[in-house]
This record gives C-alpha cells, structure tokens and sequence, in this order.
C-alpha cells in the first residue's frame, strides 16, 4: 500500500493550561541588572519560581529545566553563548532571551534559537512585554501537531516536533526521529507539501528537515541537533539559507 499524508493525519492536541507554574532562570554578573529583570518577572504577574545564577557555570551547574531563560553574553567562566549551547544539547523547549550590550552577537545567537534578543539598556516594559509573549508561545507549543501515518512497521504516530528530517531512499522515506526512526512509502514531494506549513524546508531533492532542528550550516553541510549533517545543494542552497533566516527571525 502506498503512504500518503492524508489530511486526517494532521491533529491537533491541546497541552498545558493557563495555570502552570513557570520556572525562570536570571544569569547575569550584575546584581542589580539580575534585581532589575527579577521585578520585571514579578509585574509580569505570571505564576512562577525564578532562580538567579551569577554565571553561565553556575547556570549549567544548578540547571534543571527551565521554561524561560534570561541571559547575559559577557560573564566570567562560561558566557552566555557557551552556557546556551550546552543548554541546548539537552533542552530545546526553553526560551532563551538574551539580555546584553553585544549587539553585534546577535547573528551568532541563532544557533541556539533564542526567543528574544534584547540590547542593553533596555526598559523594563519591553522585558515584561517578552516574558507574556514566551508564556503566549509555550501555550500555543503546548498544542502538539501530531502525525498518524502506516509505515512498513504497522501504523505510527508521533509529534511533528519530534521529526528531524526525512530522507528518500529507494522509493522509500526514511524518517529520523528523536526517539529512532521508522519508513514509509510515498513521494517526497507529498510530504514537502504536508510539512512546509510546520517549518519544514527542501535542501536537496531527496531530504526534508525540520528547521527547528538545524544547527548550523558550514559550506554545503547541513548540521542538525542530533549530531547528523544532510548535504545542502548548490543549485537550493540561496533558497533554503533564506528559508532558514526567515525562521530564524520569525522565533526572535
């Protein structure tokens, strides 16, 4: 039986309430900044813990999941860079604002897909104003766009988040998942089509990723977050780069 992405595939489901109670991290050097974006937190009036880290390494020392995380680039030990890269080896779902007078690291920050970046100084209503949008995007996260679809193996179903990529080999596709992979049968174009709406996007005629989960992209390689690298062609590269930096910038 040939696989096709139906339209009954697609369904949504509703996750977390408006009652949750939101972890929040605050690295800054600065004392008073740290007291600064802490009351902001307290007039967002959201219901929450906030912890307050002196440093990257004490952040990556202490860390135990965050919802939202506000950090500083120019710290001792570990910057705010290195500490949002270690972050995300092993959380994808925090927001990561940062707050700092770097500017000029703004296009480095995307490879670890931060929600915000703001440039020092900054007021106290744009931070409040960041914090209940990251808490408007983690609700509307909480509504998982599930696949349900019949793979070589029997019938399937899992979280569109949770697809990296998927790869045509022999009239097959291959598709890579966070928790292992799994085929089916159909045209890659079927699922191009079904997943672009989802921040899906083409580098090469026989793969599909998940923009979400690309790292970075170094000459014609591709590096997802799972360690992977999916080659890039020239003839798509000017395309899918933009494709990229339009979502990139859609999630700042």
């Amino acid at each position: 039986m040939t696989c096709q992405l139906a339209e009954g595939a697609l369904i949504w489901r509703c996750g977390q309430g408006g009652n949750q109670m939101y972890q929040i991290a605050i690295c800054d050097d600065e004392i008073q900044m740290r007291k600064f974006l802490h009351s902001a937190v307290e007039e967002a009036n959201i219901v929450c813990r906030v912890d307050e880290f002196s440093d990257g390494a004490q952040l990556l020392g202490n860390y135990r999941g965050y919802d939202l995380l506000f950090l500083d680039i120019d710290m001792p030990v570990v910057n705010g860079m290195e500490a949002a890269r270690e972050i995300r080896r092993k959380d994808r779902k925090a927001k990561i604002i940062y707050v700092t007078a770097y500017q000029d690291y703004m296009q480095r920050s995307f490879a670890v897909h931060p929600f915000s970046f703001l440039v020092k100084p900054v007021r106290k209503e744009t931070i409040i104003k960041a914090i209940r949008e990251a808490v408007l995007y983690s609700r509307e996260e909480g509504k998982s766009v599930t696949l349900r679809m019949e793979t070589v193996q029997g019938m399937e179903e899992f979280a569109v988040e949770d697809l990296y990529y998927l790869e045509y080999q022999n009239r097959k596709l291959r598709l890579v998942m966070r928790h292992g992979e799994c085929m089916v049968r159909g045209k890659i174009s079927e699922f191009c089509d079904k997943l672009i709406p989802y921040g899906f996007a083409s580098p090469h005629k026989s793969f599909i990723v998940n923009l979400y989960h690309v790292k970075a992209i170094r000459g014609y390689d591709i590096f997802m977050m799972n360690g992977d690298f999916i080659p890039l062609s020239q003839k798509r590269s000017t395309e899918f780069r933009g494709q990229l930096g339009k979502y990139q910038a859609g999630r700042l």
